[in-house]
């Protein structure tokens, strides 16, 4: 085969040796390199892994794996009679379920109460009283309602160098219910909970020391209070507390 060249150069350029050599470079075939083999710069072994987990993965027997089908069917959901306590049927919130022979013991140690039992005295005449969780949703629109925190509150925060987003907690006894009974402010929390109406929240029912937990952020906990005491009638005044300074507040 033969190819045709037509080489274009300036009237200062007219050596035809160094012409000729131009031209056969440009029409030179372009060299190929050939790629070296590639090589791992980490071991590519899956069996010899530089890090492996300090403990092996949990395991659960086959009655738990059928128990765990049960729960999440989804009539579970959409049937049953109405109640306010939302972690009825949420399995991290029930206090035992019969367990299988590969479960550890560590999984075994929180469960204290099977539930065949539930609704009915335990065989030992015992009654154990369970705690129940309330969680709110984060809404934006609350936001435009809040007013900023009090002056006395501001200067408890820089005195003890906390953050307004610290949590605190208000709790709620039978002496500031107002004659009302510790379940009656509990299922009408809860609805305020669900509605979105006390920001940043999560409550829970401590039965066994007769007292509701608030929790929730300092930017919002004295709009929190107040609507306690406007939505549940709440007498008294509340103590506001933090974890490892204990009482910073009250209102």
């Amino acid at each position: 085969t033969s190819m045709e060249v037509v080489l274009h150069y300036r009237p200062h350029q007219r050596d035809l040796t160094k012409l000729q050599k131009f031209a056969e470079a440009a029409v030179k075939e372009f060299p190929i390199r050939q790629l070296p083999r590639f090589v791992p710069w980490f071991p590519n072994d899956l069996y010899r892994l530089p890090l492996k987990p300090k403990k092996q993965a949990p395991v659960i027997s086959q009655e738990e794996a059928e128990e765990l089908k049960h729960f999440s069917t989804p009539s579970e959901y959409g049937t049953g009679s109405p109640g306010y306590d939302c972690t009825k049927n949420l399995r991290e919130f029930q206090s035992s379920m019969k367990r299988g022979p590969t479960l550890t013991q560590a999984q075994a140690v929180h469960r204290t109460i099977n539930l065949d039992y539930e609704g009915q005295p335990p065989p030992n005449g015992k009654q154990k009283l369970k705690r129940s969780w309330s969680v709110s949703l984060p809404s934006a629109k609350l936001k435009e309602n809040i007013l900023p925190l009090s002056q006395e509150l501001q200067n408890n925060l820089e005195r003890l160098k906390l953050h307004a987003f610290y949590r605190g907690r208000w709790t709620i006894e039978q002496s500031i219910c107002n004659n009302q009974n510790l379940e009656d402010i509990w299922v009408k929390l809860n609805r305020l909970i669900k509605q979105n109406e006390l920001p940043s929240c999560n409550a829970t029912i401590q039965r066994s020391v007769g007292q509701i937990w608030i929790f929730c952020d300092i930017l919002y906990c004295e709009y929190v209070r107040n609507i306690l005491r406007e939505k549940l009638s709440l007498t008294d005044k509340m103590n506001l507390l933090v974890h490892k300074y204990g009482v910073i507040f009250s209102l």
